[in-house]
Order: C-alpha cells, then sequence, then structure tokens
C-alpha cells in the first residue's frame, strides 16, 4: 500500500470499460478498495471478479445511468448504506453526440450535459466535504484536450462540455488546497477505447496516424500520478501537450483556420 496504512476508497464512474476499467485496475495496484458504476451491471461485475482476483480489493458496484438527475443521489445513499467512505473520486463517465448542433434534439444534449457536466459537478459536490472534514482527497475530472483547443464545427457540445470542466477543476483544486484535497482535471486526446464505437466515429477516427493515440492503462496511470503530485491539469502524452502549448501560443485566427481545413478534411473522409 503505498501512501497509508489504513485502506482507502476510489469512486470510479463510467468503469464498466476504457479509462475508467483502467483507473480502476490502477487505483486496485495502489492500495484503494473501489466503488465502481456505470450503466451496465453486468460488465461491472466481471470487472469487480478480476479486481478482487488480481488485486485482492474490495470492490462494491452500483449501476446507475448518470442521465438522470437522480443517479448521484442514488449513489451517494447506496455508498453510505453500506458504510463506505469515498477518498478519492474519478468523475469519468462520458460521451460525445456526433453531427451538428441541430442533428440532435433537446432530450439527446440534456442527457449529454446532465452525464458530462452536471453529475460531475453533482457527485463532487456530495463527496468534497467529507474529504476536506478528513484532510484527505483526491478528484480526478477525466476532461479532453478538445476543452483546451479551437472549436471545429460538429460534435458542439463536447468541447464546450470539457472547457467547463477544466475550468471547474482549476478554481476547486484553489480552494481546497489547503485541506491536502487535490483536484485534477485529465486531458486525453485520442485513446483506445469503445468511445468512438459508441459515438459512430470509429471508421473516421482510424484514418488518423498511430503517433496521435494512447492506451488507456497509460492515460488512467499519467492520471493518478498527476493527483498525487497535486496538479491541476494534466494533458496525457508529448503530442498532445504540444498541440496544447502550440494553440496556446500561435494567433487564433491563423489555428482556426487550419482547424476548420483538419476538421472539413476528416469529416468528409
Amino acid at each position: 500500500m503505498d501512501e497509508f496504512q489504513i485502506p482507502r476508497t476510489a469512486l470510479i464512474t463510467g468503469a464498466s470499460a476504457g479509462i475508467g476499467a483502467a483507473f480502476a485496475h490502477v487505483f486496485a495496484e495502489h492500495g484503494f478498495d473501489l466503488v465502481l458504476t456505470a450503466r451496465r451491471g453486468d460488465r461491472l461485475t466481471e470487472l469487480a471478479k478480476t479486481l478482487a482476483t488480481q488485486h485482492g480489493r474490495r470492490v462494491h458496484i452500483v449501476a446507475a445511468d448518470l442521465a438522470d438527475p437522480t443517479a448521484p443521489a442514488r449513489i451517494e445513499r447506496e455508498i453510505t448504506a453500506a458504510g463506505i467512505t469515498i477518498d478519492a473520486l474519478i468523475n469519468n463517465a462520458g460521451y460525445g453526440l456526433p453531427g451538428n448542433f441541430l442533428d440532435c434534439t433537446w432530450d439527446q444534449h440534456r442527457d449529454f450535459l446532465q452525464v458530462m457536466v452536471t453529475a460531475v459537478a453533482d457527485l463532487t459536490r456530495r463527496f468534497l466535504p467529507g474529504m476536506i472534514a478528513r484532510r484527505y482527497g483526491r478528484i480526478i475530472n477525466v476532461a479532453s484536450l478538445a476543452g483546451l483547443v479551437p472549436v471545429s464545427a460538429g460534435h458542439t457540445m463536447y468541447g464546450a462540455s470539457k472547457s467547463m470542466v477544466i475550468k471547474f477543476s482549476q478554481s476547486l483544486a484553489l480552494e481546497t488546497m489547503a485541506s491536502d484535497v487535490h483536484v485534477t482535471a485529465l486531458c486525453p486526446g485520442f485513446t483506445y477505447s469503445e468511445f468512438h464505437d459508441v459515438n459512430g466515429m470509429r471508421t473516421q477516427v482510424s484514418q488518423l496516424p498511430a503517433f496521435m493515440w494512447m492506451d488507456a492503462e497509460t492515460v488512467a496511470r499519467q492520471g493518478y500520478d498527476a493527483v498525487m503530485r497535486g496538479d491541476m491539469v494534466c494533458v496525457n502524452g508529448r503530442v498532445n501537450r504540444c498541440i496544447a502549448f502550440i494553440t496556446r501560443v500561435m494567433p487564433q485566427w491563423f489555428i482556426m483556420l487550419v482547424v476548420k481545413r483538419v476538421a472539413r478534411t476528416f469529416r468528409r473522409t
């Protein structure tokens, strides 16, 4: 156990696959017990068995859909009823809505914002007071490189939601610094997972060069290290850090032209 004698517990949303499942393995390796939540209870059950076998950690699962506004409260109730204290929160659940803004109904946008923005703030508000009172807490909000770079047409709400998560994390990190509560906005780029299968973009993103991709385990390990160090923002990988830097220092009109051209070619492909 790396940092403590008494086992701590991490709550991970969107834990059934991809970066969420990778985070479960990483936190278990570092001595954390786990609470895992996602929509697919069957996958959570299988993952819980694997984690218990490989790492010997206690795993509690809560099947919940964060698109339901009542889900955060239900997750909290089940955790409290089980007598579990949350020491680390990984807000990882997320997905994308492809196409232009008007291609989706408002109900789809509403559910998207509930998962990507409201549930992040809701769960944080529920578990942060206990972390501050115990003077220990670790919060990772999985954002995206998309929240740091200029936007293009399409996927209208995605970059906007991730920008909010980044700003929220930075402000919260400053507010909680004196209580030994670390808050990190994790900003991966293209990551091998089911994300692009769910939003129907697998064919398009498969055209991207291999050097732009990272695996979920590496992303999760870098996120764990970043929050333990107290980094407010962690951009995964050298390529992504280079992209984020260039978009900060180059004239925005030029960057927007480049993004527009690349996006047009990408969507046509």
